[in-house]
């Protein structure tokens, strides 16, 4: 009986594993440049983590993968993390919370349920959260961050959609709504359901010709800033400072040359966010996201502190980039063979060609000479070592360790 993988989940291949390192680390890399330190979370978290502060929509937490984790006398329910920012606020608030700036970033899996297992069920995210920091200033630092790991991985023809959760949320105090009722329709909107809207009544019926056109609001500063005085200069005053942050961040986008779409209608994410939402698409396939999550810290009991952060999406950037434009040049890959009464000088040899920065391997039976570049023959007889390079087809002896080294720098 053939062994089958489970639905859902993938096997990454060595040429798969490298293309995954290469973006690991050039994420890596800006990160710490931006002054970002990394950390890493457990796979499991208690359900409740999820559950008790409403972290997630309902519809997210329906896919969660959840068992109890039984000690023979009582139990509590955990899951298989879904999202990455839950537990980093979580470790910030248990270890890290007398600090009043934390700029932390993790790579790690996340597990969402997919019912045809057609699609993924394991996700890798390469994650950024900035603790501290206001808007707008720190939200456009995290656009950057992340607009500099993709440039470093040449994917080039990329758009983010600006959106407002506070926003999202005082348009639905308009409606006629309880607010359980708008709860639960903000849970859909970021679950992207926006057609929900229409079926709804305003409270105010003259403010539906509004409401349609800041739904349906799309473009850059310029057209953007005039059609907002005209909509909210009597209608809708309450959300002139949430459309104002959004306006704000995007105007930095535009003088750093960025390319976006405030897009009102894009509301798709976590239920945590309270400020700007941003998506990242490469065409129409949406690579990361991310957003400002002020309440979610408080809200998880820790101290009222801004937040905000985004994830990068692996899997998708893995089918984005070009690894032969990405490869940095590798150090000659170098195959030694020694008879039985050398094999110990043969290991000693692969340690000092590892530390000379060499890729070196013994020989297993197995290996084939035209995959190295250098093949090194330790003999019992003088000379003791036989170099041949590969390419050329040339042999050169060395009586010492030493000489092999220098033979090969050379």
């Amino acid at each position: 009986m053939k062994i089958q993988r489970s639905k859902g989940t993938r096997d990454l291949s060595p040429q798969d594993m490298a293309n995954f390192r290469l973006i690991e680390g050039a994420f890596r890399d800006c990160c710490l440049k931006w002054g970002y330190q990394e950390v890493r979370t457990p796979t499991l978290e208690h359900l409740h983590l999820f559950t008790a502060t409403g972290t997630l929509t309902p519809r997210m937490l329906s896919r969660v993968y959840s068992f109890l984790d039984w000690d023979g006398w009582s139990g509590e329910r955990v899951v298989l993390r879904p999202d990455g920012t839950i537990p980093v606020a979580r470790l910030y608030i248990d270890s890290m919370a007398e600090k009043k700036l934390a700029k932390l970033f993790y790579i790690a899996n996340v597990f969402i349920f997919e019912a045809t297992g057609q699609k993924t069920r394991e996700r890798w995210q390469c994650g950024a959260e900035l603790i501290g920091a206001k808007p707008p200033l720190a939200d456009v630092e995290l656009v950057m961050l992340a607009l500099e790991v993709l440039r470093e991985l040449k994917i080039e023809g990329i758009e983010f959609r600006l959106s407002h959760a506070g926003l999202i949320k005082a348009l639905l105090a308009r409606m006629d709504l309880s607010a359980e009722e708008q709860t639960g329709m903000f849970d859909r909107i970021l679950d992207g359901d926006m057609k929900a809207l229409a079926k709804l009544k305003l409270k105010r019926p003259e403010l539906e010709k509004t409401l349609a056109s800041l739904l349906e609001l799309k473009g850059k500063p310029a057209a953007f800033s005039k059609e907002l005085k005209e909509l909210f200069a009597e209608d809708l005053p309450e959300c002139k400072p949430y459309l104002d942050n959004c306006s704000q961040i995007a105007e930095f986008l535009e003088a750093l040359g960025c390319d976006y779409q405030i897009d009102i209608a894009s509301g798709r994410g976590f239920e945590y966010y309270t400020g700007v939402i941003f998506q990242i698409f490469k065409g129409e396939e949406k690579i990361g996201g991310g957003g400002r999550y002020d309440a979610l810290i408080p809200l998880m009991g820790g101290k009222d502190i801004p937040a905000s952060g985004f994830a990068l999406y692996l899997e998708r950037l893995m089918n984005l980039i070009k690894p032969e434009a990405l490869a940095k040049p590798k150090p000659p890959r170098v195959l030694i063979r020694a008879e039985p009464p050398a094999t110990k000088e043969g290991f000693n040899i692969g340690r000092r060609l590892h530390e000379a920065g060499y890729r070196a391997e013994c020989y297993l039976g197995v290996q084939q000479d035209a995959d190295f570049d250098w093949t090194i023959d330790i003999q019992s007889k003088s000379p003791k070592f036989i170099l041949t390079d590969q390419a050329k087809k040339q042999e050169v002896a060395a009586k010492t360790a030493d000489e092999v080294l220098a033979l090969l720098k050379g």
